[in-house]
């Protein structure tokens, strides 16, 4: 008792001086020009963001990792350095399944410095799969001493089995030292009925609609496992007349696949509100887009907001972004301005996942993401222009 107690002080006055340090200390950052475009020159899925001691470092699907994750390092948030592969699915202590579908399934990596050390929690398929499932994708952490790692799994094993796949962990540290660990389950073999399913299998597009879900439960202090049964926080509209069903069912309405998405949460505290961003529709697709939720609780429940989505495609008013997703959260420099970090599609890179920064603000309750963008934008505020010579 007393080892946990001091756990949760260490880990709420690290976290509240980093936040501290953040804010008041930060120096200004020289960088050669005096504005950024996106997309970023980095090549990531499900892009996530971790400040510490004056630094930036992204972590991400693909960018060519090798059965794992690799990383980037940035002072302004704009210019990425390549810091090579940081995690290997064959530690000391790898749990996961190279060889299974999608290579593995190494997606979503993100990390968190706890105590002087750093955690990254990811998603890949487990090699424990006795009924062979196609998708069997679990949660794993996994610690270093620096945000380069190495990192090595803490346990052989997951954090937890829920008895279904799950993807895409989130961590939300609260102000009374809690840990909370959101995930999305997967819409594999989870056909769930709905208005939206009944009017497909009318249409005769699909017989059936999958769907994933967002869920939140309270982490063990050590990481080692979950307080509790996971509480369900959203998933999609069951009523064709609420007005989240539109954006939320485009998957479907596109006739692009029969599932439909919650999933890539990112969870923040302001003003004593909790907000819970989620990415919805296919993520290989255009209609990929990002809406949130608030609530009082870090457990729910939360409500939708009436002006979701907050992120999405910009094709039908002239742009050429299609696919913003699976967001994280960071600052600028100085701490004046919150980013929204996510991932998207151009006309020009196609397929390829790129890494986009755009600004975002949480005004009286309202959460607003001013992107996608891809024409000349201010420097982060604490980023001064080089000189001319």
């Amino acid at each position: 008792m007393i080892k946990n107690t001091l756990f949760l002080f260490c880990l709420i006055t690290g976290l509240t001086w980093n936040s501290a340090l953040a804010q008041t200390t930060a120096p200004k950052v020289a960088t050669a020009k005096a504005t950024y475009t996106n997309p970023l020159k980095v090549q990531f899925g499900d892009p996530y963001v971790l400040r510490t001691k004056g630094m930036y470092y992204m972590y991400g699907t693909g960018a060519g990792a090798n059965k794992g994750f690799s990383a980037y390092s940035s002072k302004d948030l704009v210019n990425w350095k390549p810091e090579g592969q940081v995690y290997f699915h064959d530690n000391k202590n790898g749990w996961s399944d190279p060889n299974a579908s999608w290579g593995g399934a190494y997606w979503a990596p993100e990390v968190y410095e706890v105590k002087g050390k750093y955690y990254l929690f990811y998603s890949a398929q487990w090699k424990e799969n006795p009924t062979k499932e196609v998708e069997n994708f679990k949660i794993g952490v996994a610690v270093a001493d620096k945000p380069t790692g190495p990192f090595v799994d803490l346990a052989n094993k997951p954090v937890f089995d829920p008895g279904y796949p799950v993807i895409d962990a989130n961590v939300f540290f609260d102000t009374n030292g809690k840990a909370y660990l959101y995930y999305s389950r997967a819409a594999y073999k989870h056909s769930v009925a709905s208005e939206i399913a009944d009017w497909a299998k009318q249409k005769g597009w699909f017989k059936e609609i999958e769907e994933s879900w967002v869920y939140g439960v309270e982490l063990k202090p050590d990481f080692s496992g979950v307080i509790g049964e996971p509480v369900l926080l959203l998933r999609p509209p069951v009523k064709l007349s609420d007005k989240q069903t539109e954006w939320e069912s485009r998957s479907v309405t596109s006739k692009e696949v029969n599932r439909r998405w919650t999933e890539g949460s990112v969870t923040f505290k302001k003003d004593n509100t909790y907000y819970i961003m989620y990415s919805a529709n296919y993520f290989g697709g255009q209609h990929y887009a990002v809406g949130y939720a608030t609530s009082n609780s870090p457990l729910g429940p939360f409500k939708k907001a009436a002006n979701n989505p907050v992120l999405q495609k910009n094709t039908a008013k002239g742009g050429t972004v299609t696919g913003t997703g699976h967001n994280s959260i960071t600052y600028s420099p100085d701490g004046k301005e919150m980013f929204c970090v996510y991932h998207g599609r151009t006309t020009k890179t196609g397929d390829e996942r790129v890494v986009f920064i755009d600004r975002m603000e949480v005004k009286d309750g309202v959460l607003k993401v001013y992107g996608p963008t891809t024409t000349p934008q201010k420097l982060p505020s604490g980023v001064k222009a080089a000189s001319k010579e």
